[in-house]
C-alpha cells in the first residue's frame, strides 16, 4: 500500500508539472530595419539545472518552445553578421511571449574582416548550413547561381544545381517560397550582390510543418537572405543579339522588390537553344544560357518564345501568397543516331531518326497560406497546365546480324495532342490551445484529360523473305481521362516534454479511362476500316486505405521516429476490346519507416532514414494491346501485373568547422524493390496471342512488362571543401561509388544487368576579386557493365569532363569571358564521336554611366566540335545515342542592366502573422 501511495504521489506530481508547463514564443528581427531573421539559432537554458532546448527561427523569424516548466531561464540567440543576444526571464505558468527581439549588426566591419584576410565562410546550425555571401567574390553582374556554386558542397550536375549530393528542389528568398516549375530560374534571377547569406537545409513537407510531426519527406532547399539595403527597388537586364546563320536572341527580366511584395517578369524569344532568360545571362547565349527545364544542355536546334511572371506578397497581416505563370512556345528539331547492342544475341539495332516537336503550353501555380489565428492555419495550392503538342518522327531502322541486314524499316509518326491538367491541394491544421494536441486534415484532387490524333506509316523490307514485306497506313484516335483524389487525417498528441504520438488515416482513389482506336486506310475510302486487334478501351480504378501510429522522441542531442502503416488496396480494371477481360487485384501491405538523428555538436550530425512505399502499374503497362509505332521494337501490356514494393535507406553525415572553414559530408542511398516492374523480351516465340494479320519482322524484339524480384541499387558519395587562402581560391573534392542490379527476362531466361560506377571530381573556384572570376573543374567517371546471361556482352566505359569558366574585367571596362569544355568518351560504340572540345567566348565593352550597358561580340562552339552523346544501360541491351546540337555561330549582343534601390530602406515587418512552426522545429532546420 505504501508503494502504491508513493507511486500515486509521483504520478500526481508529474501531471501537475505537465499542467504547469507552458510555451515560450518570440520573433527575431534586425534592429536596424525590423526585418525578420530566418534560421537564427535559439537556445533556451534553465538556470536551475542548465538543461537546454534548441530550435531555429522559421521564415518569419519566429520561434516556439513547448512544455516549458516553471522557473528561471536564459535565452540566447546567434545569427551570422549580428551580435549575440541574451535575455533572462521568469516562467510562472502562463504562456510567455517575448515579443520582437532585436539583434544589432555585428561591430566587426568589412575592413576589419579584410585585415584578417578573409570573411568567415559560415557556420553549421543544427541541420542548416549557413554561408556568408561576403566570403565569396563574384563578378559585378553575377547571378546567385554563380555565387552558390562557389560554396562547399554546391555543384551543377547536368544543368541541375545540387547541394550535398542532392538536387535542389525548393528555393526561398528571405524565408518565402519561390513558386514555379524550374527552381534554377529563381536562383538565376537573383543578383549575387543582393545576397547577405545562403542557408542550405532539408525542408519538411507542408504537412509536417503544419502538424509538428516529421513525416520524413524532405526537399533540399536554398534560402537566400537578402541584404537589408536591397529590399526595396528594382533590378533587371535586357539583351538583344543577332548573329550568323540568322541566329537571334531578345530577352529581358525585371525584378521588383517592395518589402514583402516581390514581382519578377521575364520574356524571351530566340533560336539559339535558350529556354529562359536571367540576370546572370552570358552574352550570346553561351553554355550557361542553353539549359532546358530542370537542367542539362538540350539536344536539337530549338526556337523558344516564353513569358513568365512570378509573384510573392503578404495580404493583410495573416495571408501569404505566391504564384507563377509561364507561357512557352517551343519548336525542337533533333536528328539522332542510335546503336543498340543486345545481351542475348549477335543482333544489333541501328536507327537514324528525324524528330520535330512543337509545344505550346500555359502553366499556372499558386500558393495561399492563411494564418487564421493562433490555433488555425489553412494552405491552398492550385495548379493548372493547358498544353498542345505536335510531333513528327521519321525513322530509318535496321536489325543487323553478322553485318547482314535482316530487316529495314522506314516509318513515320505524325500526331497532335491537346491536354489539360488541373490539381488542387488543401491543408488545414488546428491546434488545441497549449494542450500539445494538433489535428491536421489534407485533401488533394488531380484531373487530367488528353485527346490526340495521329497517323502512322510503315514500309518494312524483309530481306529473309521479301514476300512478307509490310506496308501500313493507319489513323489512331486516342482519348484519356484520369481523376484522382486523396484525403488524409492526422491527430498528434504530446506525451511529454520530448515525445509525441500521432495517428494517421489516409484514403485515396485513382481512376483512369483510356480509349485508343486504330483505323486502316482503304484506297478511295479513307481511314474507315476499324482495326480491332490494335485498338483498346481500358478502365482502371485503384483504391487504397492506409492507417497506423507514429511515435517521435526528440532531445537536444538525438531524435528518433518510428512509423507503422497498414495498407489495404484494390486494383480493378476492364478491357472492352480487343477482347473483354476483367481485372482485379487485392493488396495488403505493412509499410514501416524510421528515422534517427544524432547531433555530436552544433556543427556535426548524422541522420539515418528508412522508408517503404508501393507503386501500382500504369495504364500503359496494363493494356493488353500491341503497339507497333516502332515496328522493330513492338510492345504489349500485361494485365497480370502486381504492384511494386520499395524499400529505401538514406544515411548522411556532415560536419562544418567554422574556424578553418572546412566542410565535409558523406551519404549513402540504397533502394531494394520487390515485384519490380521490368521488361520481358522475346525474340522467338511469344507466350501471348498476336493479331492474325500481324506480319513478323525478322529480328524484332517484343517487349512486355513483368514483375521480377532482385532489383536493388546503392550509391555513396562524399564532398570535402575548404578555402585555399594562399591563392584566394575555394577547393572542393567530391566523389561517389554506385552499384545497381536490374533484373530482366530474355526469351524466358533471367538476366541481371549489373552496373558499377566510380566518380571523382575536383573543383577550384576563384575568390580573388570582383574583376577576376574563374571556375575550374574536372570529373572522371568509370563504369563497369556486366550481364549474367551473356558475359561476352560485358562492357567497361570511361567518361571525363574538364571545364574552365573565366570572366575578367580589365582595361577601361573591357570584359573577356570564356567557357571551355573538353569531353572524352572511351569504350563507346563504333561510329559515335569519342571526344570533343566546346569553346565559347565573348569580348565586351562596358558603356554608359555606372557601366550599365555592354556591347559584346561572342562565338559559340568556336572549334565546331559540339556533339551530344548518351549511353543507356538496360536489362537486355546497351545503347549509345548521338543527337543533333547547335554548333558554331557568331553574335553581336547589346545588354543593358537596370538597377535602383532605396538604400537603407526596408519594410516594417513587425506584424503578427500568426504562429510559426507548431512542432518547435521549423522547416527541417
Amino acid at each position: 500500500m505504501k508503494r502504491l501511495f508513493t507511486t500515486l504521489l509521483m504520478l500526481v506530481a508529474v501531471l501537475q508539472a505537465f499542467a504547469q508547463a507552458t510555451t515560450v514564443t518570440g520573433v527575431v528581427q534586425s534592429n536596424s530595419d525590423k526585418t525578420p531573421l530566418p534560421g537564427a539559432n535559439v537556445v533556451l537554458t534553465r538556470t536551475s539545472d542548465a538543461a537546454k532546448s534548441v530550435t531555429a527561427t522559421d521564415g518569419e523569424g519566429r520561434f516556439r518552445f513547448d512544455r516549458v516548466a516553471q522557473g528561471q531561464y536564459t535565452l540566447e540567440i546567434n545569427y551570422i553578421g549580428f551580435e549575440n543576444f541574451t535575455r533572462n526571464f521568469q516562467v510562472a505558468g502562463n504562456p510567455v511571449n517575448l515579443g520582437q527581439l532585436m539583434l544589432r549588426d555585428a561591430a566587426t566591419g568589412l575592413q576589419e574582416v579584410q585585415i584578417i584576410g578573409r570573411a568567415p565562410l559560415g557556420e553549421q546550425k543544427g541541420d542548416t548550413a549557413q554561408f556568408n555571401a561576403k566570403a565569396f567574390k563574384t563578378a559585378p553582374d553575377a547571378s546567385a547561381e554563380e555565387l552558390v556554386t562557389k560554396m562547399p558542397g554546391v555543384t551543377v550536375e547536368n544543368g541541375r544545381v545540387q547541394a550535398q549530393g542532392e538536387d535542389v528542389q525548393q528555393v526561398m528568398i528571405d524565408g518565402k517560397r519561390y513558386v514555379g516549375e524550374d527552381v534554377n530560374s529563381a536562383i538565376r534571377n537573383l543578383s549575387a550582390d543582393m545576397v547577405e547569406s545562403v542557408q542550405v537545409f532539408d525542408a519538411q513537407s507542408d504537412r509536417a510543418a503544419f502538424s509538428g510531426f516529421d513525416d520524413g519527406n524532405r526537399v533540399k532547399t536554398l534560402n537566400f537572405v537578402t541584404r537589408k539595403d536591397k529590399r526595396e527597388g528594382y533590378m533587371g537586364k535586357a539583351s538583344a543579339g543577332y548573329g550568323t546563320d540568322e541566329r537571334y536572341m531578345l530577352g529581358a527580366v525585371v525584378n521588383y522588390f517592395n518589402g514583402d511584395r516581390r514581382l519578377t517578369v521575364t520574356g524571351l524569344t530566340n533560336n539559339i537553344n535558350m529556354f529562359d532568360f536571367s540576370i546572370g545571362e552570358t552574352p550570346g547565349g553561351g553554355m550557361r544560357g542553353r539549359r532546358g527545364w530542370g537542367g542539362g544542355s538540350p539536344n536539337g536546334v530549338i526556337n523558344t518564345n516564353t513569358l513568365g511572371l512570378n509573384y510573392n506578397d503578404i495580404w493583410g497581416k495573416r495571408i501569404q501568397v505566391s504564384g507563377n505563370y509561364n507561357y512557352s512556345n517551343r519548336d525542337v528539331i533533333n536528328n539522332q543516331y542510335r546503336f543498340r547492342d543486345f545481351v542475348n544475341s549477335d543482333t544489333t539495332y541501328t536507327e537514324n531518326s528525324l524528330n520535330q516537336e512543337l509545344t505550346d503550353a500555359h502553366r499556372f501555380n499558386f500558393r495561399l497560406q492563411y494564418n487564421i489565428n493562433e490555433n488555425n492555419r489553412l494552405l491552398v495550392r492550385p495548379s493548372l497546365t493547358v498544353q498542345r503538342n505536335e510531333s513528327l518522327t521519321g525513322r530509318n531502322a535496321s536489325n543487323i546480324l553478322n553485318a547482314e541486314t535482316l530487316t529495314n524499316s522506314l516509318n513515320s509518326d505524325n500526331s497532335e495532342t491537346n491536354s489539360i491538367n488541373f490539381g488542387n491541394n488543401i491543408l488545414y491544421s488546428h491546434r488545441f490551445g497549449n494542450s500539445g494536441r494538433i489535428l491536421t486534415a489534407e485533401f488533394d484532387t488531380r484531373y487530367n484529360t488528353s485527346n490526340g490524333e495521329g497517323y502512322q506509316l510503315e514500309n518494312t523490307s524483309n530481306f529473309l523473305n521479301p514476300e512478307r514485306d509490310v506496308t501500313r497506313n493507319q489513323f489512331i484516335d486516342s482519348e484519356r481521362n484520369n481523376f484522382s483524389w486523396s484525403g488524409n487525417l492526422d491527430y498528434s498528441q504530446r506525451l511529454g516534454e520530448n515525445s509525441r504520438l500521432q495517428l494517421e488515416y489516409n484514403i485515396s482513389n485513382r481512376t483512369n479511362d483510356s480509349d485508343r482506336r486504330t483505323f486502316d486506310m482503304v484506297e478511295g475510302e479513307g481511314y474507315n476500316s476499324f482495326n480491332m486487334p490494335l485498338s483498346n478501351t481500358f478502365t482502371s480504378d485503384y483504391v487504397a486505405q492506409r492507417f497506423g501510429p507514429s511515435y517521435q522522441y526528440r532531445t537536444d542531442k538525438a531524435s528518433f521516429q518510428l512509423n507503422a502503416r497498414y495498407q489495404l488496396a484494390t486494383l480493378r480494371g476492364e478491357s472492352e476490346f480487343p477482347q473483354q477481360q476483367p481485372l482485379k487485384r487485392d493488396f495488403n501491405n505493412v509499410l514501416p519507416s524510421a528515422e534517427y538523428e544524432y547531433k555530436f555538436s552544433q556543427s556535426k550530425n548524422i541522420r539515418v532514414n528508412f522508408s517503404t512505399s508501393t507503386r501500382e502499374p500504369s495504364v500503359e503497362q496494363l493494356q493488353n494491346v500491341l503497339n507497333i509505332s516502332n515496328p522493330l521494337q513492338p510492345r504489349i501490356g500485361n494485365p497480370a501485373l502486381e504492384q511494386e514494393y520499395e524499400n529505401r535507406l538514406f544515411m548522411r553525415f556532415r560536419t562544418f568547422n567554422a574556424e578553418t572553414n572546412r566542410v565535409f559530408f558523406m551519404g549513402l542511398f540504397g533502394t531494394m524493390t520487390q515485384d519490380y516492374i521490368t521488361n520481358s523480351i522475346y525474340t522467338r516465340d511469344v507466350p501471348f496471342d498476336l493479331p492474325e494479320d500481324y506480319s513478323y519482322r525478322p529480328g524484332a524484339r517484343f517487349s512486355r512488362p513483368e514483375n521480377l524480384d532482385g532489383y536493388w541499387s546503392v550509391r555513396t558519395f562524399f564532398n570535402y571543401g575548404q578555402p585555399l587562402n594562399f591563392i584566394s581560391t575555394n577547393f572542393n573534392l567530391n566523389g561517389s561509388v554506385g552499384y545497381s542490379r536490374t533484373p530482366g527476362m530474355i526469351d524466358e531466361e533471367l538476366n541481371y544487368a549489373n552496373n558499377t560506377n566510380f566518380r571523382l571530381g575536383v573543383n577550384l573556384s576563384s575568390n580573388i576579386s570582383e574583376k577576376v572570376d574563374f571556375n575550374i573543374s574536372t570529373t572522371g567517371s568509370y563504369n563497369m557493365v556486366d550481364n549474367t546471361l551473356r558475359t561476352t556482352q560485358n562492357n567497361d566505359f570511361y567518361t571525363h569532363s574538364t571545364n574552365l569558366r573565366l570572366n575578367t574585367i580589365f582595361w577601361k571596362g573591357l570584359v573577356y569571358r570564356t567557357e571551355l569544355n573538353h569531353q572524352y568518351n572511351g569504350g563507346l560504340s563504333a561510329g559515335v564521336d569519342k571526344s570533343y572540345v566546346l569553346w565559347n567566348m565573348s569580348l565586351g565593352k562596358k558603356i554608359f554611366k555606372n557601366q550599365q550597358g555592354e556591347v559584346s561580340l561572342s562565338v559559340n562552339d568556336l572549334l565546331k566540335q559540339n556533339v551530344s552523346i548518351q549511353r543507356n544501360v538496360a536489362a537486355d541491351y546497351i545503347e549509345d545515342v548521338q543527337s543533333t546540337v547547335l554548333q558554331r555561330y557568331f553574335m553581336v549582343t547589346f545588354t543593358y542592366n537596370l538597377r535602383k534601390f532605396i538604400s537603407g530602406s526596408a519594410p516594417d515587418m513587425n506584424e503578427n502573422r500568426g504562429p510559426g512552426n507548431w512542432g518547435g522545429r521549423p522547416g527541417g532546420r
